[in-house]
């Protein structure tokens, strides 16, 4: 084995996600599989820096690969983002001994990876995030299962919905990424879908479909608006109650918020987040680091982290305007 590791540490960071557990599982069972001491590290950067972390076996990943969240924790870590803090986390894995780390997470838990990486620690990156925004993805874990969890509530939305002849407001979580909305709008019929990523005029783009849809004879609607989004209209419930300012038509406001991270995960969060850990692992040990796992074409690769971070994720053009055209 090339780069002498021996012993690898693995962490969750960010935000949860379903299929975590089965990523840590993969890579804990591959990793002694391949000969590696595995070091599970609770709390993310955190406990990294206060050395809170410990040896993990096959045992310690029993019985997890179907629940939600993560059992190493996770916390956003402000200290990390500091030299200092860094230089904490870089002496506290010699401490221990780490030759590798593998981080679980999103976005920022990759740039943090890489400041280490900077540092000299071999890292390697497996993406969990339910808004599906790593740009060097096509995938990222947790994904499918909050697709379906949003699916589920709005399917219960939609009966109340009908029952009273209202309009429904569904605000979802997505940040700066609108794939959550798009896909949701799309598979539950909506007839306004709200996305970072797609300009839209207020009379234009909200209230003339809802008011086309009402002059057609329908009874009830759904409006999706990614949270993102809630700045330039006020958010979900100021949005609901212009719309029902300008159409008279009842309508109310739903935020899901953080129980679309939970549940368990679908089948395809668990084979994916499984693969992608344990790539990750047999990755390091062919002496190969500083990497990101992407699902690209339908294959699981590794991906320069420099140039990982550096690919942006751009919105399928052509799925946006089949809403467009669906939602008519």
């Amino acid at each position: 084995m090339s780069e002498k590791i021996k012993t690898i540490g693995v962490l969750t960071s960010g935000g949860d996600a379903p299929g975590m557990n089965a990523a840590i599982r993969a890579v804990v069972r591959t990793g002694i599989y391949h000969g590696f001491k595995v070091m599970g590290i609770y709390k993310g950067y955190n406990g990294l820096i206060n050395g809170d972390m410990f040896e993990m076996d096959m045992r310690s990943v029993s019985d997890i690969i179907h629940r939600g969240g993560t059992i190493l924790k996770t916390v956003r870590c402000q200290a990390f983002k500091t030299e200092e803090g860094i230089q904490k986390a870089i002496s506290m894995a010699k401490v221990f001994g780490l030759d590798a780390i593998v981080v679980i997470g999103g976005d920022g838990s990759f740039r943090g990876a890489r400041d280490l990486s900077k540092h000299g620690m071999k890292v390697m990156g497996v993406p969990g995030t339910i808004d599906n925004d790593i740009g060097c993805s096509d995938y990222t874990i947790g994904y499918d299962t909050c697709l379906n969890t949003v699916q589920d509530a709005l399917d219960k939305i939609r009966d109340t919905a009908y029952s009273h002849e209202r309009c429904s407001v569904l605000e979802v979580m997505g940040r700066h990424a609108g794939y959550i909305a798009l896909n949701v709008g799309i598979a539950s019929g909506a007839e306004v879908i709200i996305l970072p990523e797609r300009p839209f005029d207020f009379h234009k783009d909200i209230i003339k479909p809802i008011v086309e849809g009402r002059n057609r004879g329908k009874k009830h609607y759904i409006v999706i608006i990614a949270e993102g989004v809630g700045g330039a209209v006020g958010g979900a419930i100021s949005l609901a109650e212009k719309i029902e300012e300008i159409t008279q038509i009842e309508t109310r406001a739903t935020i899901l918020g953080h129980i679309q991270r939970g549940g368990s995960p679908t089948v395809r969060d668990r084979v994916m987040a499984s693969v992608m850990g344990a790539k990750a692992t047999e990755l390091l040990a062919k002496g190969e680091y500083n990497k990101i796992i992407a699902l690209k074409n339908d294959q699981v690769v590794g991906i320069d982290i420099n140039e990982a971070l550096d690919t942006a994720k751009e919105m399928d053009k052509d799925l946006m305007e089949l809403s467009r055209i669906l939602s008519l």
